[in-house]
């Protein structure tokens, strides 16, 4: 059930937004914030009270001002306050479309909702907040893949590392010797290539250079 609500929200317009959709779902009168110290500390005041929230709706960027803060965003205030309250249900709304960034927020720390702002997002807030109601996390529906099995191949982080390594110029040849200095294992040539060759493979790529620019287009590597 979800009761008690806190939202942090920097810019007016979008608090009001979500504090409508809220109202259309018979949640009345939620808490809001305009900086993620000041969120940090009602939530640990609440839940100390015995009175814990429910759901928070954060957005993950935050305008710097005259005040020094402690948690400058999103990221920080959701680390710190899963860190105080796990069972907190976390809702992200934002205007980030990166599909790896997303991703990253639902894999640690572990959000249960996303929802871009965008034209149509108040419909989207609702489904979300639906799902969250019944213990169901809801990824974002504007992207171009399902986020669940957003990709053919499953992307390791042997993968990964890989691919980052080529994009920042390192050429296949010279990555063995970079894994070994950074005790990754496995760290052989043939291993390395033979990952980039199953990929490129899935996908029916020719060229690394192919590969590469299609994990930078869908957010895998960044």
């Amino acid at each position: 059930m979800i009761q008690k609500v806190l939202i942090a929200e920097d810019h007016e317009s979008a608090n009001i937004s979500v504090q409508k959709t809220l109202e259309a779902l018979q949640i009345f009168q939620p808490d809001y914030v305009y900086h993620c110290d000041d969120a940090a500390l009602k939530i640990k005041k609440a839940l100390h009270a015995g009175d814990p929230y429910d759901l928070l709706i954060t957005d993950l960027y935050f305008e710097k001002d005259h005040r020094t803060q402690t948690l400058p965003g999103g990221h920080e205030l959701i680390g710190a306050v899963k860190a105080e309250q796990p069972a907190l249900k976390i809702l992200v709304f934002s205007a980030e479309s990166r599909p790896a960034i997303i991703q990253k927020l639902f894999d640690s720390p572990g959000i249960d909702a996303f929802v871009r702002k965008s034209r149509g997002d108040a419909q989207e807030l609702l489904n979300a907040i639906h799902a969250l109601y019944n213990n169901q996390r809801y990824y974002p529906r504007n992207l171009p893949e399902p986020m669940e099995r957003r990709n053919a191949h499953d992307f390791t982080p042997f993968d990964i590392t890989i691919l980052t390594l080529m994009i920042q110029g390192k050429k296949v040849q010279d990555i063995p010797d970079y894994l070994k200095e950074k005790g990754i294992k496995p760290s052989g040539k043939s291993s390395v290539e033979k990952r980039l060759n199953t990929i490129k493979e899935v996908y029916q790529f020719t060229t690394n250079e192919q590969l590469i620019a299609y994990c930078v287009k869908k957010g895998i590597i960044e």
